[in-house]
Formats: structure tokens, C-alpha cells, sequence
């Protein structure tokens, strides 16, 4: 097994940009099956495998920045809207995306450049991610890449929009709202989805605990808010995502309360209701 570590970029590429992602650690590789030919039962005959080649396996693990956020979480679920407002007074470009966790969401292009060796994985698809939000980190995005066809030489040097270098999301700066109050326990969250056989969603909480303030084994509503540093990014709507989950039962809470310190407990919820994402952009030129 062919497995490529942090030490080289990686583009999407979709039907109407291409965008560099920065990102912590990802593991694209090639997706390999072996056919076996046995050995005669009678005689001296030998086991044999031939490696085939099969397609693309792996993930991608990235920060969300003000650029990237809109088309990565665009890839992760799909989309059942877009509106878009201009101010006439103040020229302000507004451009809001409506996401929800869709089965079979737009294709896209990875092309993986290591060392100068370029790499480009052809109709790929995402078939589960993770939203990583740990407090005092940056929130990153795993996406688990799919696709049937193998990798081949991309020999193109055509520059590409570079984003690494633009603000990145912090988890100091999200707030989570529990049926319509914001609880400030949340030491961490991660949402998980898979999307193989249908999309089902759950969510890990870790809380710091309090017996006057813990979660409720049922949430009717989370609505998680994430912004950047500066005001002007509030101010002209983008630099801003928003997740809503609703009907959140609780499947285990793995808390370990033999500590003689403050106890940071995970608690897993199962999302039995809807998701929905809401993304501000300043333009739409990065939506595929």
C-alpha cells in the first residue's frame, strides 16, 4: 500500500476552478485489489497475486480558511440552495449557501504534487467527513475521498490560485447554542458523516462537566456558529459557516470521572433530525 504523507500539496479541481488546500495530513493513495491464482492441488505449482490498481482511497485533512470554507463544505454535503444579495447603498456582495448532507454530491479532481511529482486522481467523491472543533485549534475539515479510476502523470505546471496563506477558522472563536442558549462548556465537537447506503450523522460533545449545567440526553436544537477575528468579515457577511442540528439523541456518554481535576467528559449523539449548513461568501466565483 502506497501511502503519501503531509510532505506535498494538494488541489481541487472542479468544471470551474482549481484551489490549492492547506492542510495538516492526508493519506490519498492509490486503491488496490490483488487477484489471486492458487496453487494446483496435485503438483508443484505456486500461489500467485497481481496487483491492480482500482482507483483512489484515502482522506484529506484540512483547516477551513475564509476561501476555502465555502466550496470544501460544498464538497462535504451538497447543496439545496443559493441566494444571492447586493447592496445598492453600501456595495455590499452577499452570497449564501444552504448545505445539507446529500448521499451523492458534485465530483471534483484531487491533483497531488510531491516532491514534483504530480499526481491527478480523476472523479473523485467524498464518502463521509469529519468537522473537527477543538478548543484552541484551528477547525479542520477530514474529508474521505473515493473514486474509481486510478491515478496517471499530470505534467501541466498551470499556476493555481494559492489560499494557504488566508485567515484560518479558530475554535476560540465558535459558539454553540443549546436550544436557543449559548452553553460555554464545550471544551471540543466533531461531527461525523457517512455516505454509503445513505447519509447518518452523529455528533461526539466534550463538555467540561457541572452538575448545574450538563447536556440533556435529548437536544432539540445545536446551532454552532463559527466567525473570523475581524468585524469587517461580520460586517459583509462572509467569513462566517453555521451548522444546525436538530433531534440529537445521545447513544453513550464515555465519561471518566476518577480525577481529581476538572473532568472533560465526550458524550455521543446521534442526530436523528435535520442538518443544515449556512455559508457566507463574498463571491461565488469559488462554488463549483
Amino acid at each position: 500500500m502506497l501511502v503519501n504523507g503531509c510532505d506535498c500539496s494538494i488541489v481541487i479541481k472542479t468544471s470551474r476552478c482549481e484551489i490549492d488546500i492547506p492542510y495538516s495530513e492526508e493519506t490519498i493513495r492509490e486503491a488496490v485489489s490483488v487477484l489471486q491464482e492458487e496453487a494446483a492441488i496435485e503438483g508443484g505449482g505456486e500461489c500467485k497475486g497481481i496487483r491492480k490498481v482500482i482507483g483512489v482511497t484515502g482522506c484529506v485533512v484540512t483547516p477551513l480558511t475564509m476561501e476555502t470554507a465555502p466550496l470544501l463544505l460544498y464538497l462535504a454535503m451538497g447543496a439545496v440552495g443559493k441566494s444571492v444579495f447586493v447592496s445598492g447603498t453600501r456595495d455590499l456582495y452577499k452570497c449564501d449557501l444552504s448545505l445539507l448532507p446529500l448521499e451523492d454530491t458534485e465530483r471534483f479532481d484531487l491533483i497531488q504534487d510531491r516532491g514534483g511529482e504530480c499526481k491527478l486522481y480523476e472523479v473523485c467523491a467524498v464518502s463521509g467527513f469529519e468537522l473537527r472543533i477543538l478548543r484552541g485549534e484551528a477547525v479542520k475539515l477530514k474529508l474521505d475521498i473515493c473514486g474509481e479510476w486510478p491515478p496517471r502523470a499530470y505534467p501541466y505546471t498551470d499556476s493555481v490560485k494559492k489560499v494557504s496563506g488566508t485567515e484560518r477558522f479558530n475554535s476560540d472563536f465558535v459558539t454553540c447554542n443549546i436550544n436557543g442558549k449559548e452553553y460555554g462548556n464545550i471544551y471540543g465537537l466533531t461531527i461525523l458523516c457517512k455516505k454509503e447506503g445513505g447519509t447518518r450523522t452523529e455528533i461526539w460533545i466534550k463538555r467540561v462537566l457541572e452538575n448545574d449545567n450538563d447536556l440533556s440526553y435529548n437536544i432539540e436544537e445545536l446551532t454552532i456558529t463559527a466567525k473570523l477575528l475581524r468585524d469587517k468579515y461580520e460586517n459583509r457577511h462572509y467569513g462566517i459557516f453555521r451548522i444546525t442540528l436538530n433531534k440529537l439523541v445521545m447513544v453513550s456518554d464515555e465519561t471518566n470521572v476518577n480525577s481529581t481535576d476538572a473532568v472533560v467528559g465526550p458524550l455521543r449523539f446521534y442526530v436523528s433530525g435535520t442538518v443544515t449548513t449556512e455559508v457566507f461568501t463574498s463571491s461565488e466565483e469559488i462554488i463549483a
